[in-house]
């Protein structure tokens, strides 16, 4: 008798350990994973923005960097920059008054920068011939960091 109520208690063991398994996570469980989920993001997505907002200044470096090569292309082809005026839509579009243009000098068009606004461009220029330069993430002049103007000087 002793093996057979051994068998039964063993037995029932088993079920419940079943039924507790089957139940799912306590409340307190899916707190602790939350709280630790929450804790971990708070740390990881500061560093990833500030990388986004690295990756922002870069690409606004390098565009600026290919419109300087058509400019240069564009003066090399008519013998002056555009004027402030024909601004750098003269690098993709024949300027009325403008004969000898061998463009267009960019293949999609003139780009925003990487905050959606139109790149400035002056000429002449108060660092150069001229001035070509973005007002960095909040659109103003001046400004530092990620705020900072972003130009070909």
């Amino acid at each position: 008798m002793v093996g057979r109520s051994e068998g039964v208690e063993a037995e029932r063991l088993s079920c419940v350990m079943k039924q507790r398994l089957e139940r799912g996570f306590t409340l307190l469980e899916l707190l602790v994973v939350m709280v630790i989920i929450g804790l971990l993001a708070g740390y990881v997505a500061p560093r990833y923005f500030a990388q986004v907002g690295k990756a922002e200044v870069k690409t606004a470096r390098a565009q600026i960097d290919a419109l300087e090569k058509a400019l240069d292309q564009y003066r090399l082809d008519t013998g002056h920059y555009p004027s402030t005026e024909q601004g750098l839509n003269a690098l993709y579009v024949r300027p009325a008054d403008e004969a000898r243009w061998e463009g267009p000098y960019l293949k999609k068009g003139v780009p925003m920068d990487p905050w959606g606004t139109a790149y400035q461009y002056r000429k002449p220029g108060e660092h150069g011939e001229y001035d070509l330069f973005s007002y960095g993430k909040d659109g103003q002049a001046g400004g530092s960091g990620e705020d900072a103007d972003i130009g070909n000087w």
